[in-house]
C-alpha cells in the first residue's frame, strides 16, 4: 500500500520494521477501512507510511515516533480502532514526553469527572492545569484557539459540580454577535433566532449528560442556556457559570458578566482572541480583562496552544500556518 501524497517524500532515511506477532485481523483493524487510520497517522505525524502486509517503511522527521505509534495502536487492535480513538491516541502521544515530566512532578491526567463519558480527562498538560484551575478557583478564563477543549471541558466540569451536588444550576452563555442587530431577518420567535448561535453548548451538554437528562433539567430550569443580554440585571448564586466565545464581548458586557456572580458561584470564561467578530475598532471586552485581571487574587488563567488541539489532527497545522501568516505580516 502507498498513500499518495501532494508533497515529495522527506529525504532523511526511511524506518523500516515489522509488526509482531502477525495476526491478519489485528493488522485490519490497524489500518482500518481503505487504510483511514493509516492516513490519519500520517497526517497527525506529517510522515509517509509505505506498508506490505505486516511490514512498514516510515519517512519524516517524526518516523521513530510513527513507528511506536503504530506499534501501540496495534497492540490495542484486536478490536476495530475508530477514527476517533485514533486522533485522540495521536494528540495523547505527541504530548507523551511533556506528560511524562508532569506526571513525574505529579500532575498526572488531572481530576476525574462525573460526566456520562467516565474516560474524560485531561488530554494535554494544559488541559489537565485548566481543569484544575477551574476547580480551585471562582473564576477561570480559558484562552486559545478552536479545537483545544476549552469550552467543553468547561462543560464538562459544570456538569461534574452539578452531579457532586456542589452547584444547584449550569447556566452556559455566548454573545449573540454574529446575529447583532440583524436577528429581526431571521425566521422565528426570538428563541428560534438564537438557537443556532447557541447550538454548540448544547450539543457539548448532550454529550456529557444525554438529551434527554438535559430536557428534563432544562425544564426544571436546572439549566439554563441563554444569550449574554440576558444576563443582565440578575444575581447568579450556586451556580456555575459558563460564557463562551467571549471574545466577542464589550468591556461593558464582560464586566456585566463578571459581576453577575453571587454566593456559592462558579464561572469559566472561554474564547480566542485571534477570532474576534466585533465591529472594527470596537475593543474586545475578554482581551481587556486579561490586561486587567491578570493579577486579581482568585482568577485563573489557561492559555491553550495548537499543541493542544484535540480535533482533527490537520487542525493544529492550520492554527500554526494561520500564526505564521500573522507573524509575518
Amino acid at each position: 500500500m502507498s498513500s499518495a501524497k501532494t508533497r515529495p517524500a522527506p529525504k532523511s532515511r526511511p524506518i523500516e520494521f515489522a509488526l509482531a506477532p502477525v495476526d491478519n485481523t489485528q493488522l485490519a483493524n490497524l489500518c482500518g477501512p481503505l487504510d483511514e487510520n493509516i492516513r490519519q497517522i500520517e497526517t497527525g505525524f506529517d510522515v509517509v507510511i509505505r506498508r506490505r502486509n505486516e511490514r512498514f517503511s516510515i519517512s519524516g522527521e517524526k518516523a521513530q515516533l510513527t513507528a511506536d505509534a503504530l506499534r501501540h495502536f496495534y497492540a490495542q487492535a484486536r478490536q476495530p480502532l475508530s477514527v476517533d480513538a485514533i486522533q485522540l491516541g495521536l494528540i495523547e502521544l505527541l504530548n507523551a514526553p511533556v506528560r511524562r515530566v508532569s506526571s513525574a512532578a505529579g500532575v498526572g491526567d488531572g481530576p476525574q469527572l462525573v460526566t456520562r463519558k467516565s474516560e474524560l480527562h485531561g488530554r494535554t498538560p494544559r488541559q489537565v492545569a485548566y481543569l484544575k484551575a477551574i476547580q480551585e478557583h471562582d473564576i477561570t478564563f480559558g484562552i486559545g484557539p478552536a479545537g483545544t477543549g476549552k469550552t467543553y471541558l468547561a462543560v464538562a466540569s459544570a456538569v461534574d459540580a452539578f452531579e457532586r451536588d456542589l452547584v444547584e444550576r449550569i447556566i452556559l452563555t455566548r454573545p449573540a454577535v454574529e446575529a447583532g442587530e440583524r436577528l429581526g431577518f431571521l425566521p422565528g420567535d426570538l428563541t428560534q433566532k438564537i438557537d443556532p448561535y447557541l447550538r454548540p453548548l448544547y450539543d457539548a451538554l448532550y454529550d456529557l449528560m444525554g438529551a434527554d437528562r438535559v430536557a428534563k433539567l432544562y425544564e426544571k430550569r436546572a439549566i439554563e442556556i441563554a444569550p449574554l443580554a440576558f444576563m443582565r440585571g440578575r444575581t447568579l448564586n450556586h451556580a456555575f457559570i459558563i460564557l463562551d466565545e467571549a471574545q466577542n464581548t464589550t468591556p461593558e458586557q464582560m464586566k456585566m458578566f463578571l459581576t453577575r456572580i453571587g454566593i456559592g458561584a462558579k464561572a469559566v470564561v472561554t474564547g480566542d482572541v485571534t477570532q474576534i467578530d466585533l465591529p472594527k475598532g470596537q475593543k474586545s471586552g475578554l482581551k481587556e480583562a486579561i490586561d486587567v485581571l491578570r493579577d486579581v487574587r482568585g482568577i485563573a488563567f489557561t492559555e491553550f496552544r495548537k499543541e493542544d488541539v484535540v480535533r482533527h489532527p490537520l487542525v493544529a497545522r492550520i492554527v500554526e500556518a494561520y500564526e505564521n501568516r500573522q507573524q509575518a505580516s
